[in-house]
């Protein structure tokens, strides 16, 4: 997953690795011709120097155990009927030190998603289709150069095996093809994209508003952490949106993809995504401008009383994260984790085995979206929520404990919740029996399909006479939710993500990489298509921990940090 999470960056930041600093190019920021229309703008700078460069190659062998980790991406320069490029025979003579990548709109953004997946965990093949055209994605690639002739003759090369014809716009000559690519030098900058893309490169160098002058951009920019690698400016009230979504059995549009991760981590608002890397660790700071109320949706771990209730959770939890205000943000973060699953989702058509990753994600977020989307939410279920949290712990799949655990604000509600939900999973086809579970005030357990486990649905009071609501796996993880022999906030794993974060955050979400990928082995689904991808990238690291702080002025800072194993890489 976190290779998906962090695909958009690593095609701004693709050449990094592979270029070298002793020549430069004419210094452009491509912002500075790219539209200040954009709804999502991803740079680099791909001749970096110094520690940043050791890093950015330090952090991609660890992750790929590949000599050159971000070589594939070239391919992403790759236009129809070009053979594969070779980064130095084709794209070094001419490549300067700024690239980006900008989008009108994020329909279809899907098939960007795809190269970009195939391109950084290999597999990509000539049957990848070209995101950009006339039918496809709106917005182009754009390449500072540092010797426009040869960027010229590698373009028209390009734009020969595309068909292309040459074309002028505004006095700017380039050339495009029938399906809507183009490929042009305009004002010094490579730009490679769809024809709509190109010429709004165009305007914006003979006078139009560009990005880099947008207000909204250059604030955003100001508070981001200083020497990043690559980062992502996204602004879904800008351009023509577009969204991709699916529709579920509930009727409610998911977004799909990009759109889903973008939506996952910035909560729909104008945000933008610094990728920092160093030997040991990435970072990736999400800054987003609040335009409304402190309490607006900041995405799935975006509330400011998360890492609060985080702490709550069993200590010896190796995957939590904190619910801050569940009845005001639990739809949108039900939500969020469907959009983190279609992120893997598998089309692959192989027989997945009794039990899949897909079916076990479904089986989790059923009871979830029954809380969030019958008809009486609202008034049965969150009204009564408080602050809550998701957690696993356990060793081993004999072990496994872990659910979903909510602060009640009325008992009797929440009491009332337990056979209420457990009619709803019954009417979707759950099997449902009322039970007697000690320390309970009600329990039934629910029989789901793709869940391996029951379900236990249960409220009681917890030592401090606090009601919980709990949905939890296996009966014994109902004790251990309402009281836990620890809590997460005074065990090592949370402290040691304290000093991960850094800046004074406190996490609000923590996974330890071991545990899970031993789990998965355990139960069989290491090769799942869901995940088997991943699961290589999965190995090289060891936590993630996730929390958020304000950096004033209207700006929220979500920084998700990832370990990553010591030692020389492999392969």
């Amino acid at each position: 997953m976190p290779a998906v999470v962090l695909a958009l960056l690593t095609l701004a930041g693709a050449l990094a690795g592979c270029g070298s600093s002793h020549s430069t190019g004419t210094s452009a920021d491509p912002a500075g011709a790219v539209p200040a229309s954009a709804v999502l703008y991803a740079s680099a700078t791909v001749r970096p120097a110094g520690s940043l460069k050791t890093d950015a190659l330090a952090a991609g062998h660890t992750l790929s155990h590949e000599a050159d980790p971000y070589l594939r991406l070239v391919q992403a320069l790759q236009t129809p009927g070009s053979a594969p490029l070779d980064y130095k025979r084709d794209v070094s003579p001419w490549l300067g030190t700024g690239a980006g990548i900008f989008l009108t709109s994020l329909a279809g953004s899907d098939q960007l998603q795809g190269l970009l997946t195939q391109g950084l965990l290999g597999g990509a093949s000539s049957s990848t289709p070209w995101p950009f055209g006339a039918h496809g994605l709106q917005g182009a690639i754009v390449l500072d150069t540092r010797d426009a002739a040869k960027a010229k003759t590698f373009l028209s090369a390009q734009a020969a095996r595309a068909s292309a014809h040459g074309v002028t716009y505004r006095g700017v000559a380039y050339q495009a093809n029938a399906n809507g690519v183009a490929l042009g030098l305009v004002d010094h900058l490579a730009v490679i994209g769809s024809d709509s893309g190109l010429r709004a490169v165009v305007d914006t160098t003979l006078g139009a508003p560009a990005l880099a002058r947008a207000q909204g951009y250059a604030k955003l920019l100001a508070a981001a952490p200083t020497n990043p690698l690559a980062h992502v400016y996204v602004n879904p009230s800008s351009g023509s949106g577009g969204a991709t979504t699916s529709v579920g059995k509930s009727g409610a549009g998911v977004a799909q993809g990009l759109p889903a991760l973008l939506r996952l981590l910035a909560g729909g608002h104008e945000a933008n995504l610094s990728l920092v890397p160093t030997a040991t660790s990435l970072t990736l700071d999400a800054d987003i401008v609040h335009p409304g109320s402190a309490t607006s949706n900041a995405g799935l771990l975006g509330s400011s009383a998360s890492a609060q209730a985080l702490g709550e959770l069993p200590g010896d939890s190796w995957l939590a994260l904190g619910l801050g205000d569940a009845g005001a943000t639990l739809p949108q973060d039900v939500q969020g984790l469907r959009a983190l699953g279609s992120l893997g989702a598998s089309t692959s058509t192989e027989a997945a085995g009794p039990i899949s990753v897909n079916g076990l994600l479904e089986g989790f977020l059923k009871p979830l979206n029954a809380l969030t989307s019958s008809s009486h939410a609202q008034r049965d279920f969150l009204g009564w929520m408080g602050s809550g949290g998701i957690f696993a712990s356990g060793s081993g799949l004999l072990e496994l404990k872990g659910g979903v655990v909510i602060n009640s604000k009325n008992p009797a509600l929440s009491r009332a919740a337990v056979a209420k939900l457990g009619d709803l999973l019954r009417q979707s086809g759950g099997s449902v029996q009322s039970v007697s579970v000690p320390g309970t005030d009600a329990a039934v357990t629910v029989r789901l399909s793709g869940l391996p486990v029951v379900l236990y649905v249960a409220d009681g009071k917890a030592a401090n006479g606090q009601s919980k609501f709990v949905m939890g796996l296996g009966e014994a993880s109902i004790p251990a939710a309402l009281n836990p022999s620890s809590a997460l906030a005074s065990a090592s794993s949370s402290q040691s993500a304290v000093s991960a974060l850094g800046e004074g955050i406190r996490p609000s979400i923590l996974v330890e990489f071991a545990t899970l990928l031993g789990l998965l082995e355990g139960a069989g689904l290491s090769q799942d298509p869901t995940i088997s991808k991943f699961t290589p990238y999965l190995h090289s690291l060891t936590t993630l921990a996730g929390g958020g702080k304000s950096l004033g002025g209207g700006i929220e800072r979500l920084r998700i940090a990832l370990g990553l194993q010591s030692g020389e890489p492999g392969g």
